[in-house]
């Protein structure tokens, strides 16, 4: 008895949510019939519920050849599906063990328009601004070899700089950003991470030495060669140490600071770690700062510069060379962020 009512509920949830969720779901028996849909379904599609149930698949959705697709196709697949009234749906479709073919739409127009008019914004904003900036800055610098500048005159030159300095800071990532996303071709020559982490270390050791922070180094030797563009590389390890720089609390003058950076490998992949002592991040936080201009609720975190671009550059970057990055923290003691890369055996 229990376990009849126990089956009870569960179609009673089953049709609750069927009928009354957001999602669109379609199901189709072995011969391609339409057996099930719901309201959410139909609504998208333009049509009632019972002009769609027992029609075939191949007669009622030929005109949608995206939609048709995803019920002719055999095991997991996912595809945009084109919705009257120009909306977009994405398509989920999966074959069950009964034979039947279950399909789900969700409507993402809203959510693709938003990411769209996003990009055209940061692209806007990326070069748009990049120009004149560089141009005050160019002038800026110009100007004392005019004559010379009483006290007022350079102080308010030196705050056009520093004005300058803090918009391209916003504008560099978002210029990267827009590059990376725009698939623009990359550089694949034969690295030595090696080489790149030493340099990122030598770039960043003034940041360091200011902050009394010490920079503590282990690097496997040799390290494996990874293929890829080195700028971007580069870009990715700086990224990541300067992070853990910025957000390692030196307020205690009595307690020394650590950043470590480890780089190791096998034949398959090669790893660099950097490792902080900072603020930390909480754990329902980790999945998302690599989410673009996501920025920590943490008040410590707000206080610093940031953007909320640079982990999404550094995923980006990975990502288009075939590897990824990730976190793992414990608020309040630190944070480590690891990445990998492919490794490749360069013939001598």
């Amino acid at each position: 008895m229990v376990r009849n009512s126990t089956d009870e509920i569960d179609l009673q949830v089953y049709a609750f949510l069927l009928q009354r969720g957001s999602d669109g779901v379609l199901l189709a028996d072995a011969s391609g019939t339409l057996t099930q849909v719901n309201p959410a379904a139909a609504a998208m599609l333009g049509m009632t519920v019972k002009a769609i149930m027992g029609q075939k698949v191949q007669i009622r959705f030929r005109k949608n050849p995206a939609l048709l697709n995803l019920f002719n196709r055999t095991g997991d697949q996912t595809l945009d599906v084109r919705l009257p009234r120009r909306r977009l749906a994405v398509g989920i479709a999966t074959t069950l063990p009964s034979g039947e073919r279950l399909v789900m739409l969700q409507d993402v127009t809203e959510k693709r328009e938003l990411d769209s008019r996003r990009e055209a914004l940061m692209s806007t904003l990326a070069h748009d601004l990049r120009n004149p900036l560089a141009a005050i800055s160019g002038f800026a610098e110009l100007v004392p070899k005019v004559g010379e500048l009483n006290d007022d005159q350079a102080k308010m030159l030196e705050r056009i700089r520093q004005t300058v300095t803090k918009l391209s800071d916003v504008t560099g990532p978002l210029v990267d950003l827009v590059w990376i996303e725009a698939g623009m071709p990359l550089d694949h020559v034969a690295l030595d991470l090696t080489e790149i982490v030493e340099q990122v270390i030598a770039d960043l050791t003034h940041m360091a030495n200011d902050k009394q922070i010490t920079i503590a180094v282990s690097v496997q030797k040799p390290m494996p060669m990874v293929m890829g563009d080195a700028k971007r590389i580069h870009l990715a390890a700086y990224q990541l140490l300067h992070n853990a720089i910025l957000y390692t609390d030196t307020s205690d003058a009595d307690t020394s600071r650590l950043v470590a950076v480890h780089a190791w490998g096998d034949t398959h992949e090669a790893y660099v770690s950097v490792a902080d002592q900072g603020i930390g991040i909480a754990d329902d936080e980790i999945e998302l700062i690599f989410d673009r201009l996501y920025r920590s609720r943490d008040e410590r975190v707000r206080a610093l510069p940031g953007s909320g671009l640079g982990l999404t550059i550094v995923k980006r970057i990975l990502n288009r060379h075939g590897g990824d990055v990730w976190a793992s923290s414990n608020l309040g003691k630190g944070s480590t962020f690891t990445f990998y890369l492919p490794a490749v055996e360069v013939q001598n």
